[in-house]
């Protein structure tokens, strides 16, 4: 078989074209679980922050949001990854503006208003606490992102802790689901994965 210069250029041309179209519409290399498209999470929320107010995506337009599950009892989760994500914001500097962490407490028993104020704001003056109010609002935002939490009782009558999935949920600037990601993963990886979703 023959081939022609011209036609091995024209050959060439195409291929170079094909892999640039390729190279365009190739998802970004998170490290976390990408879920875009997936319907089986929550899109929203609508809960009272730790001031009152009642909080949605929405009052978040333009900044990539880390939603995190736990309370402020929690011995070694919440803690752990609360202090990565804040090592995170300061590892991206400017960019850390355009990034959101909330906490959601599953004990807004004990996790009143003040204490889960001071409890977020100690890790980081940007993050923001969100507190059912009810125990259906609680349920609610459980179910619609499928995230697991159980009273354990403890030694003492009245001790307990919680049981809760360890993991957070990552928006991006356009209000999108786009990412599962496991509690105490690394400072390093929380970075890499919220300057894709920022560029």
């Amino acid at each position: 078989m023959k081939f022609s210069v011209r036609g091995i250029v024209a050959w060439m041309g195409f291929a170079l074209v094909a892999a640039l179209l390729a190279a365009c519409d190739s998802k970004p290399a998170f490290t976390n679980l990408d879920i875009t498209g997936n319907t089986q999470f929550g899109s929203d929320f609508s809960l009272p922050d730790t001031g009152g107010k009642t909080r949605t995506m929405a009052d978040f337009k333009g900044k990539a949001v880390v939603l995190f599950f736990g309370y402020t009892h929690c011995p070694d989760v919440c803690p752990t990854t609360m202090a990565e994500l804040s090592q995170a914001l300061q590892k991206l500097g400017d960019d850390a503006k355009r990034v959101q962490v909330l906490m959601v407490t599953v004990d807004p028993t004990r996790d009143t208003a003040p204490l889960l104020s001071e409890y977020v704001s100690a890790f980081n003056p940007s993050f923001i606490g969100l507190r059912p109010a009810d125990n259906a609002q609680l349920v609610k935002i459980t179910k619609d992102f499928r995230v697991y939490y159980a009273q354990v009782p403890g030694k003492t009558a009245g001790e307990y802790t919680m049981d809760h999935t360890a993991a957070s949920y990552v928006f991006d600037p356009q209000g999108r689901l786009r990412l599962f990601a496991r509690d105490g993963q690394g400072v390093d990886i929380w970075v890499h994965d919220l300057k894709l979703l920022l560029d």
